[in-house]
């Protein structure tokens, strides 16, 4: 596995809001980062994101199920575990997702973008509004 992806990976593995600090040592300074909610560019302001993030979880783990990397850029797929007091009555929520990462000349990420279900990460997990979207995909036969 390239170096760059490892420290990636090892990093992200141990990220909580005590390991926010760290984030330099993976992404360039201009970095990209998408998500299906969030388009942010800048390391301060991906740090300020996740500490907005970790600071209203209880907690987030990662689980890498799968990886490959050709030249600079590398896909993840991934299991999240998070816990928000707000979300799923605080009980662990479990989602799957894929993360397509670039790497500039000096090994760091220069784009981040993230795919998975907003759906069942957060919208379904809603009291009111989970009940109408767990209905809406039963009916498609999804």
């Amino acid at each position: 596995m390239n170096e760059p992806l490892a420290h990636f990976i090892v990093l992200y593995l141990q990220l909580d809001r005590q390991q926010l600090h760290r984030l330099p040592e993976i992404y360039a300074e201009q970095v990209i980062f998408i998500d299906p909610a969030h388009r942010i560019e800048g390391l301060a302001a991906l740090t300020r994101y996740f500490a907005s993030l970790y600071q209203r979880l209880d907690y987030c783990r990662f689980e890498i199920v799968s990886q490959q990397q050709q030249g600079n850029e590398a896909w993840l797929s991934w299991v999240m575990t998070f816990a928000h007091p707000r979300v799923a009555r605080g009980q662990p929520v479990r989602v799957e997702g894929a993360t397509r990462l670039q790497f500039d000349a000096w090994g760091k990420v220069c784009l981040h973008r993230d795919y998975f279900d907003l759906g069942a990460m957060l919208y379904e997990q809603l009291p009111l509004l989970g009940r109408v979207i767990r209905a809406i995909r039963a009916r498609l036969g999804a």
